[in-house]
């Protein structure tokens, strides 16, 4: 069982016995003592799509989803759909774009690590790895001498995803983004 504070987005979870996965969280540290941190969280029912947003304390419990976790990789894109593949059983399974539209600028062809989280064998939702490396495709050149400092510029890689990068970084290296984040970690 999650505590809220343990919640990633792409989670599969029960409110109200209703099946939800996360698609957004929200941290909101009050400024008065002792007050708790709170998590606004949105939610998509599994089977209908609809919304639902709810507040939690960090402490709290959420029951963890009755489902199945397969291990996929990710296979092509075809129009407004996505196609991942069982990796133990090959079974594939083709997920609408409306259903990931966050997790869409992570996915490079070939990627694997990915959790799939089944309900009455259908792709219901995704659990991205914890970091995926990318290639740049455009960016300012490189400065020579440029120290590890916090100075950043734009990068755009072959997703299509922008991210900040440090100066010294340039066009066609690999790097790792954070996907809970969505932000630069180091060279791949």
């Amino acid at each position: 069982m999650p505590k809220a504070s343990e919640l990633k987005c792409g989670m599969a979870v029960e409110v109200n016995d209703e099946p939800y996965v996360v698609k957004n969280i929200e941290v909101r540290n009050p400024s008065s003592r002792g007050a708790s941190t709170l998590y606004k969280v949105r939610f998509n029912h599994l089977k209908t799509k609809q919304k639902r947003d709810d507040s939690f304390k960090g402490d709290d419990f959420l029951k963890d989803l009755d489902c199945e976790r397969s291990k996929l990789q990710y296979s092509y894109q075809d129009g407004d759909s996505y196609t991942f593949m069982n990796l133990e059983s090959y079974d594939q399974y083709t997920v609408d774009s409306s259903d990931i539209e966050e997790q869409i600028c992570y996915l490079s062809e070939g990627l694997e690590g990915i959790v799939g989280i089944l309900l009455d064998d259908a792709l219901v939702a995704l659990e991205l790895p914890a970091s995926i490396s990318l290639q740049i495709v455009d960016t300012a050149p490189g400065l020579k001498g440029a120290s590890a400092t916090s100075r950043t510029k734009p990068a755009t890689l072959t997703t299509g995803l922008e991210v900040q990068v440090p100066e010294y970084i340039d066009n066609d290296e690999l790097i790792k983004i954070n996907t809970s984040t969505g932000k630069f970690m180091s060279r791949a």
